[in-house]
């Protein structure tokens, strides 16, 4: 009977949980398809927030700017994060540990000190514009691909480098061969994340961009002070959408690497 109702008092806080996680969210869908642009009154159903969606051009232009900036500095993160590791791998563990623990800072910091930081370099020596939030959101990026690279570099075996080595392999072709396999997931899992940061990143695009640029998160934080137009509603229930297909398409993918190995 104890545990019966402890199992009880268990799922319902992870209900509790998940309900405080994901009420706001369903509210946000269901403010998109509403003919009103009250969030307490009901209007009817729409898709007309879609349509003017797609018709807006400040919208679509601040959509493009964000995906652009998000993708170019999770691909720049991932590689800089990804050679930092090799780099890592064969120094000392005292010189490790301290690359590492710099390494933390940006992580550890808060935004807004990072994003005035760098507003300060970049009006001192560049012009701020799309550069400038790139620059910014790669070192936003960097050290969380660290983060998820290091640990598998450091599951890998170094013999078996080694003995590609002593095969005749080039060291780019035996890392390419024999290691890269190995620390693939964690570079993908650090794109993502590096991808995932930099797109939900408000404070450090604020302070980086150039006048006349817009990303997404800058746009609500301009509409937030005047209203939310109902057209973010629906563009926030399409990117909720789209990351969960992919977390549905990784899943898939991971969950059939066992049946691939048995057969």
């Amino acid at each position: 009977m104890k545990r019966s109702r402890t199992s009880l008092l268990e799922r319902c806080y992870v209900g509790l949980i998940f309900f405080l996680l994901y009420a706001p969210i369903v509210i946000l869908i269901i403010c998109s398809f509403n003919a009103s642009k009250s969030r307490v009154v009901w209007g009817g159903f729409t898709l007309n927030w879609y349509t003017q969606l797609f018709e807006n051009e400040e919208v679509l232009s601040a959509v493009r700017t964000s995906l652009a900036l998000t993708f170019s500095a999770a691909l720049l993160a991932t590689v800089l994060g990804t050679l930092a590791c090799i780099g890592l791998s064969v120094m000392k563990k005292r010189t490790q540990q301290g690359i590492m623990s710099v390494t933390n800072i940006p992580m550890l910091n808060a935004d807004i000190v990072t994003g005035i930081a760098i507003m300060l370099l970049f009006t001192r020596f560049w012009n701020l514009g799309f550069l400038s939030m790139l620059a910014a959101h790669v070192t936003l990026g960097v050290p969380y691909v660290i983060l998820n690279v290091m640990p598998k570099l450091n599951q890998t075996s170094r013999q078996i480098y080694d003995a590609a080595l002593d095969l005749g392999a080039s060291p780019v072709y035996a890392f390419i061969k024999v290691v890269l396999p190995d620390i693939m997931p964690g570079i993908f899992s650090g794109f993502l994340l590096a991808f995932t940061i930099s797109l939900d990143d408000f404070v450090i695009t604020y302070f980086t961009k150039g006048a006349g640029i817009n990303t997404i998160s800058t746009m609500i934080y301009q509409q937030a002070r005047r209203g939310i137009n109902p057209e973010m509603y629906a563009l926030s229930t399409i990117l909720f959408l789209v990351i969960l297909l992919v977390l549905w398409i990784v899943n898939r993918i991971q969950a059939s690497r066992p049946q691939e190995s048995r057969d």
